[in-house]
């Protein structure tokens, strides 16, 4: 890497950054085994009749997982040299081409996916592909929401879920559980500025819901 680095500068090798498509690198064994054992444990979740569609799809789940890993690796590989080699402006402009070459990664990585899915799943099962992928943080966040506040409108239930369906795609890509719950975290701090516009105090909401969750036991 540093050889490279000084042949065609830090510049160059940001233009040559994610030039290739993910799975012409190198995944270790170890980890297609816990991608496949991943997308066995959504595919099981689901109704898929058709095995040869089941299995069409786990490998499509196990592929992705792998192609963000290596995105994700090389995006950190490149922030590190990024570190390295720049100080004070310079670094942050230099880290910010990496990330958003990253993010256009991503994005492309993202669009190709649901295609593929779009292809052989209904819209239900699509949407449980990506519940799957982001333990269901979504359905269960809305649910809570809509326990909490029991009188909201259609439409502010419908804003709220949009928000929450948002956060799911941006989940997708994250590259770890902790970076997954922060784009729901994200989304919620929207949403409970939105309920306190209208005039909601969130933390006595919080407390009737509890108290009518106690009161349902008994």
């Amino acid at each position: 890497m540093d050889l490279i680095i000084k042949t065609i500068g830090m510049a160059g090798l940001l233009l040559l950054s994610w030039a290739y498509p993910a799975k012409a690198q190198t995944v270790e064994a170890a980890y297609i085994k816990v991608t496949n054992e991943r997308a066995q444990k959504i595919i099981s979740q689901m109704d898929i009749a058709d095995a040869e569609t089941a299995g069409k799809v786990k490998g499509y789940i196990a592929e992705q997982y792998q192609n963000l890993s290596l995105i994700h690796e090389q995006r950190d590989e490149a922030l590190a040299q990024v570190k390295e080699q720049y100080e004070g402006d310079k670094k942050l402009k230099m880290m910010d081409k990496v990330e958003k070459k990253s993010d256009r990664a991503l994005a492309k990585l993202h669009k190709k996916y649901l295609s593929q899915l779009n292809e052989v799943l209904t819209a239900d099962q699509v949407d449980q592909v990506k519940d799957g992928m982001t333990y269901s943080v979504a359905p269960r966040t809305y649910k809570v929401y809509q326990e909490m506040v029991p009188d909201l409108s259609q439409d502010q239930q419908e804003q709220i879920w949009s928000w929450l369906v948002e956060a799911r795609e941006h989940a997708m890509d994250a590259g770890s559980s902790h970076d997954k719950h922060a784009w729901f975290g994200k989304y919620k701090g929207k949403i409970n500025n939105y309920l306190s516009d209208l005039g909601v105090d969130l933390k006595q909401a919080e407390k009737d819901m509890m108290e009518r969750q106690k009161a349902s036991t008994h």
